[in-house]
């Protein structure tokens, strides 16, 4: 599955939406933090019981996330500090989302699960780059066969989560069957790539 892997083929999808905004000048940094103000109000409205409203809002936040690489890449205005912020926002985003919606609809056990296995599987992609390094970076982003390995990232957590939205006004357990669609498959994507490192690097000895 891995849509991260596709993320060449997705920018005719959101690459409008990022022109106007890079016509308009805005900082790449604005529009992330745009992207975590979005995503916390998802949040919020998810925990107030309004899944549908927070599902649409949560969709901004994820275009302006797409949208603010595009900026920086276009108007030549990527920095360090901004690929660091967009890891944190992202990261914010996730666990605010993903925590208010497990608590809201799903086991306390089922939302620590989806919590700490979605963070982990993004947060072993910069530990592995920082102890191992990677093949090479091209116009900010990091290319490497790690990048697509994984099954289930980011882009399928929140699609899951935006069509369980969808049917819970319909099915009230959507929500809490999705969550634990995310935990479940989280967990299993992460020990993919936990396995594809150790079987790459798991008899390099330092010396």
């Amino acid at each position: 599955m891995n849509i991260t892997s596709k993320r060449e083929s997705l920018k005719r999808f959101y690459s409008p939406f990022g022109w106007v905004l890079a016509k308009a000048n805005i900082s790449p940094n604005v529009i992330t933090l745009a992207a975590v103000i979005f995503g916390t109000a998802a949040a919020v409205l998810y925990y107030a019981g309004h899944p549908v409203i927070g599902a649409f809002i949560l969709f901004v936040s994820g275009v302006l996330d797409l949208c603010d690489g595009y900026v920086a890449v276009n108007n030549r205005k990527a920095t360090k500090f901004g690929a660091v912020f967009d890891w944190i926002a992202d990261k914010w985003v996730d666990g605010f989302v993903l925590g208010a919606v497990a608590l809201k609809y799903a086991n306390e056990w089922v939302a620590l699960l989806a919590v700490v296995s979605t963070m982990l599987h993004t947060f072993i992609k910069p530990v592995a780059y920082a102890e191992i390094g990677y093949e090479e970076r091209e116009t900010g982003k990091i290319k490497d066969p790690l990048e697509s390995t994984g099954f289930f990232g980011r882009p399928e957590t929140f699609g899951v989560l935006f069509l369980s939205s969808l049917v819970y006004p319909f099915y009230h357990k959507a929500l809490t069957y999705g969550i634990e669609l995310i935990a479940v498959m989280s967990f299993l994507s992460l020990l993919h790539r936990v396995f594809y490192l150790y079987r790459r690097y798991g008899k390099e000895y330092e010396v």
